[in-house]
């Protein structure tokens, strides 16, 4: 079925021409505006909340980017500094430098750097929050005989219900999924949201061959996928063992970013990485890739 490449937009936080963090080879990066987590650790909290237009914002522009007209708040990007005041003002953990972007403008985007671009990734905030925007770039991408080559991938809290996930299937190669504790409770803690569709989404995706990728984020103090002995914590073994040969990237905290509480929290140190890594390895799991830093 055709795309119609103009009916539906997306609200774009930012993008990346180039990234080779963000799955296999160079890949063009689309930041989604918009997460349904409340991670008190996130990096890019001002990408959590859409822009109620409340205009708080406007009156601390020192350069004058932004103004209240017809009760919406409009972003100059030829005046903007980037001195971020709007996004520590913001009560919403909201951004108004967002793009509304069609697809159409979005495969010019591709067109323009194609040569020399493995794929492309969609991020977020949630990208999953903005579904049938993703559906219809993944779809026109498919579609288009001078794009098709390039892969599409999906970096993903792992929320999305299975029938969201059926209906993105048949235009995803795959997807890296976010798995930030453990237990319940900790899950909870480190995302404000419980973890059963994380479980959830990363068992069908491995079923359908379409995990590309299993994050595990450790934050010292917080994480439980160690146990007091330094093993896999239990259950956790027989969980990454149904899900088949899938890399696990293993993320450390930073504070780069965060705001309030988790500003306490310390940074995760290197052999706390290592020590986790080589307790995956220990059970046969991996490949597993440590950060660059």
């Amino acid at each position: 079925m055709a795309c119609d490449e103009e009916g539906v937009r997306g609200t774009v936080s930012r993008w990346l021409p180039f990234s080779c963090v963000d799955g296999p080879g160079n890949r063009l990066v689309l930041f989604l505006q918009g997460c349904n987590f409340r991670c008190p650790g996130c990096h890019n909290p001002h990408t959590i909340g859409g822009c109620d237009h409340c205009g708080d914002c406007v009156p601390g522009c020192p350069g004058g980017a932004l103004s209240l007209k017809d009760g919406r708040v409009h972003w100059l990007e030829a005046r903007c500094t980037q001195c971020d005041r709007c996004l520590e003002i913001c009560p919403r953990s909201a951004s108004p430098k967002t793009h509304e972007m069609s697809v159409a403008e979005v495969l010019a985007l591709l067109r323009r750097y194609g040569p020399l671009l493995s794929g492309i990734t969609v991020s977020g905030g949630e990208a999953t929050t903005q579904l049938p925007f993703v559906i219809a770039l993944f779809t026109a991408i498919k579609e288009a005989p001078d794009l098709a080559r390039l892969s599409c991938l999906l970096d993903s809290n792992g929320s999305l219900a299975e029938t969201g996930w059926q209906r993105l299937l048949p235009v995803l190669d795959g997807a890296m999924i976010d798995l930030k504790g453990w237990q319940a409770p900790v899950h909870r803690t480190l995302t404000g949201r419980d973890r059963d569709r994380v479980l959830a989404s990363l068992r069908l995706l491995a079923a359908r061959s379409r995990l590309a990728e299993l994050r595990l984020l450790h934050v010292p103090g917080q994480s439980d996928f160690l146990d007091g002995a330094g093993e896999l914590a239990e259950g956790l073994s027989a969980f990454l063992a149904s899900l088949g040969p899938v890399p696990i990237r293993l993320n450390g905290f930073r504070h780069h970013g965060v705001r309030g509480a988790a500003l306490a929290w310390p940074q995760a140190r290197g052999d706390e990485l290592v020590a986790l890594a080589t307790a995956l390895k220990a059970k046969g799991f991996g490949p597993v890739m440590l950060p660059a830093i």
